[in-house]
């Protein structure tokens, strides 16, 4: 069951610090949820895995390419999340171009588990994942959530029918 507000949890990420120098310049920041959606009105999407087909091809650059409409639409924010670690996210978003989309690494799958969207995917090589989702959040609040279907079946590929840009973008332009 999905909470009312989202779960508290800790996203150990990897940020650019210009300080550092050198060929490397990022530091591990720790983020809570309060930090990411306190006080503001945020769009995240969840999804199975980075480098996968759907994920990589239809859910992603559906985001990305329309970032500004969501910034016109008084979102804060959109968030790309996704049980994997900082490293895989942050190489994931340079392989796609991705630079809009704020991208969170839910590697131990504390947030998604609390969400109650923590799921199996074994059968398919791949440990547990997040289930394919979009929420908007305002406040800390959620407001809408589109789950993809067939959740308690667990097939081996994740649909992707409601949980897209252009649900949510319709959500917030219809209500």
């Amino acid at each position: 069951m999905t909470p009312q507000t989202v779960p508290d949890a800790t996203f150990h990420t990897r940020v650019r610090n210009p300080a550092l120098g050198g060929s490397n310049p990022f530091e591990w920041k720790a983020l809570t949820t309060a930090e990411i959606f306190g006080g503001k009105r945020i769009v995240l999407f969840a999804l199975p895995g980075a480098f996968t087909p759907a994920c990589s091809e239809s859910h992603l650059p559906g985001f990305e390419d329309n970032h500004d409409r969501f910034r016109d639409l008084g979102i804060d924010q959109v968030i790309c999340l996704a049980v994997n670690d900082a490293f895989v996210m942050y190489q994931w978003a340079v392989s796609r171009n991705v630079s809009k989309v704020f991208m969170l690494p839910d590697g131990n799958g504390e947030f998604t588990r609390k969400m109650g969207m923590l799921v199996d995917r074994s059968s398919q090589g791949m440990g547990m994942r997040s289930w394919r989702y979009s929420m908007l959040v305002e406040h800390g609040k959620i407001e809408k959530l589109f789950a993809e279907p067939g959740f308690q079946d667990n097939p081996a590929g994740v649909p992707l029918k409601v949980s897209g840009a252009d649900t949510m973008l319709a959500y917030l332009t219809n209500g």
